[in-house]
């Protein structure tokens, strides 16, 4: 059986083509909106498909703003598409997607256009990070843009390079796209030049290719094809079956840049982000790696390499997989449940955080969508950090670091409470307003109190055009990708690091910080190796769990930059078990808390060798003198601490204001151990939504 854990971006992409198979135009439509059906999150904003036209001339293309539902009712009410019509051969694109430039709208939405002619339609999920540069190149060309997404240049490069060279093939245009592009992307194209012909490629972004025939496939390898300058031994493009010995194609010449098949076979393709758009149909996928370039035409799939990635690659084929799982649990990868797979999902989601804005290279941080806004927040009185929650311990975590490197007061303040005390602002305060969903209905009525006085209002949000997006004045995108477990986890994570990034920003111009900005940024460059290391530690955790699920309080110790990661864990543990749970600043340990402690108390602790080391280690102290049997989560190698545990989760050493982000990652793996073993309702806990839309 394989089991693939596939990066959840914030757009999902299917695509059908049929290849001497006779569908109606009403079969194409509903496999293509069955493929959105099955790839639709919870936040997705807009769908859009792309087929050809009733007189085949044309593409037509439907958006709807909204659900999948929206689109499919939109669909079925265009009486000109013909639905009836069948159709030997033909190539559909879909698309559901999740905003991340520009606001949900149908111009907005995919698939994207070339022209207003339609030449060539794209699909995308990822992100374009150079695409001003390029909308810059074309706009000098003679190109106007309707919409606001960095999907469009791609569609219009392609026409470009299409009208400079017409005698490239659509497998050779895409290649040559591509090679402009920067950022992680998958894409599927289809052009009415090109009929009946799909070409698909993927950099940092999942896409499988699905292959259905009606008798037994021949071989469980595609070759693979290089450029002309690197071409490998055998020249063999992949028919789907055949009789007898596998059907060599002819070679590629200087004259052609096509492969011509032998002969004519019935297949289906279908291109999609995740296996669980497929599986219905078919159970023989290949997964595409990075640069690998995927053309059909004729029925003949090829994948195509410009180059072999480097010395030690010598990859001469694609493997075509048997997927043996039901869809439910494709959707969730390796996982039983979306929870545990969006922690397992923190790695990339923290590199996505980052992506575009931390350049490794010089060290410099850019955040664009509070970039003309930053010379106002340095001239602010005071930086205020609004949230509920677990965004609300975000702000909590990282406060220390912003004090340091801004030099400006910093408050954080729980929105219901900021709104119940009438908190003065004033014109000269910036206030940040941090939501997962972007719809939290105490952050958004705090940011209405503190716009109406006059303050700067930046928005922290997992939702592009969510209400909070729509009503700052500027923000930051977390880019943390669709979340659907209740509890939030790498949404936490993700909000970290945006304002991590946010206090680089900030001090970015001062040369008395230049040492402490590139250990962070050496930091951040290490983190998503680091987060894969601590989550090596789940059988531990496991463990650990099966020993505390049948207790009813659990408490969680610490102080510092970890204080906050404490906070956060209580509230994993009461959202998820149902337990009593605290989170203790460890400082007040011997005002109170204290009178707690007892052989059957459990406790852990998260001590750091950071500046309050020495104060932890105090408190550590405190608790085993009564008795207390505490779970340490330290660094690794820490015997000293190790000496006083219980029992102990280590995890690495990175930079003292980023540690919180590797220590609340075995409380997440910890709550969601005991949930099960409590036999609770991971994904939805009982009485919780979401989207908080009420107060």
């Amino acid at each position: 059986m394989i089991m693939r854990n596939l990066v959840n971006q914030p757009f999902r992409i299917f695509a059908y083509l049929n290849y001497l198979t006779p569908k109606s135009r009403k079969e194409i439509l509903e496999l293509l909106v069955g493929g959105l059906k099955r790839l639709e999150y919870r936040g997705y904003d807009s769908a859009g498909v792309a087929l050809d036209s009733s007189d085949g001339k044309d593409i037509a293309i439907i958006k709807k703003q909204g659900k999948v539902r929206a689109l499919e009712e939109e669909i079925f009410q265009h009486s000109n598409l013909e639905f009836d019509s069948n159709i030997e051969s033909h190539v559909g694109i879909a698309h559901t997607r999740w905003a991340t430039h520009g606001v949900p709208s149908e111009i907005n939405s995919h698939p994207q256009r070339s022209d207003l002619d339609h030449s060539f339609v794209v699909v995308h999920n990822g992100i374009i990070t150079n695409y001003k540069d390029i909308k810059t190149l074309l706009e000098q060309r003679g190109y106007e843009f309707e919409s606001e997404t960095d999907t469009e240049i791609i569609a219009k490069l392609i026409h470009h390079l299409w009208v400079q060279h017409p005698s490239y093939s659509f497998r050779e245009l895409v290649e040559q796209v591509v090679q402009q592009l920067e950022g992680a992307f998958a894409l599927c194209f289809k052009s009415k030049h090109f009929p009946d012909e799909c070409v698909a490629t993927r950099r940092g972004s999942p896409l499988l290719v699905g292959i259905k025939t009606k008798t037994r496939l021949a071989t469980d390898h595609v070759p693979i094809l290089y450029g002309k300058d690197d071409l490998p031994h055998s020249h063999k493009e992949h028919r789907p079956h055949r009789r007898g010995s596998d059907i060599t194609m002819l070679p590629r010449s200087e004259s052609t840049s096509e492969f011509q098949p032998l002969e004519d076979n019935q297949v289906e393709y279908f291109f999609a982000s995740d296996a669980s758009a497929v599986i219905e149909h078919t159970n023989r996928v290949i997964f595409l790696e990075d640069d690998d370039v995927a053309a059909v035409k004729l029925g003949a799939l090829n994948i195509h390499r410009l180059r072999r990635s480097g010395a030690g690659d010598d990859s001469h084929a694609r493997e075509i997989h048997t997927l043996k799982m039901e869809i439910q649990q494709i959707m969730k990868g390796n996982y039983e449940y979306f929870m545990q797979k969006e922690i397992f999902e923190q790695p990339e989601s923290a590199v996505n955080t980052m992506r575009g804005r931390l350049n490794f290279q010089d060290n410099s941080v850019t955040l664009g969508g509070i970039k003309d806004y930053i010379p106002e927040i340095k001239r602010c009185r005071r930086l205020m950090l609004i949230g509920c929650g677990t965004s609300y311990h975000s702000a909590v975590a990282t406060r220390q670091l912003l004090e340091e490197l801004t030099e400006l007061p910093v408050m954080v303040e729980l929105a219901s409470d900021f709104l119940d005390r009438n908190t003065p602002v004033f014109r000269d305060d910036v206030c940040f307003f941090i939501s997962q969903s972007g719809e939290t209905a105490d952050t958004l009525m705090a940011l209405r109190y503190c716009k109406g006085r006059g303050a700067l209002i930046v928005g922290v949000t997992n939702t592009v055009g969510s209400s909070i997006c729509r009503e700052s004045h500027c923000g930051v995108h977390i880019n943390a990708g669709p979340e659907i477990g209740v509890a939030s986890t790498k949404a936490y994570t993700s909000q970290f690091i945006s304002l991590v990034m946010f206090a680089l920003v900030m001090s970015e111009d001062r040369i008395s910080f230049r040492q402490r900005r590139l250990e962070i940024i050496e930091g951040l460059k290490n983190l998503d190796q680091q987060i894969r290391q601590v989550l090596k530690l789940d059988d531990q955790v496991k463990e650990l769990a099966k020993s505390l699920f049948q207790h009813k309080s659990l408490l969680i110790m610490g102080r510092g930059y970890n204080f906050a990661t404490c906070m956060e864990g209580a509230l994993k543990v009461k959202e998820l078990t149902y337990m009593h749970s605290e989170g203790i600043m460890a400082g007040e340990l011997k005002h109170g808390p204290l009178a707690l402690i007892d052989d059957s108390m459990p406790v852990m602790m998260i001590v750091m060798r950071d500046p309050v080391y020495v104060k932890c280690m105090n408190a550590l102290q405190q608790v085993t003198a009564r008795d207390g049997r505490p779970i340490v989560i330290c660094e690794e190698g820490d015997e000293e601490t190790k000496s006083f545990a219980a029992k102990v989760l280590q995890v690495p050493k990175t930079v003292d204001c980023l540690q919180g982000i590797l220590t609340v990652i075995p409380l997440q793996l910890l709550s969601f151990h005991i949930a099960v073993l409590r036999g609770c309702n991971v994904d939805c806990p009982r009485n919780l939504a979401k989207s908080v839309t009420v107060e």
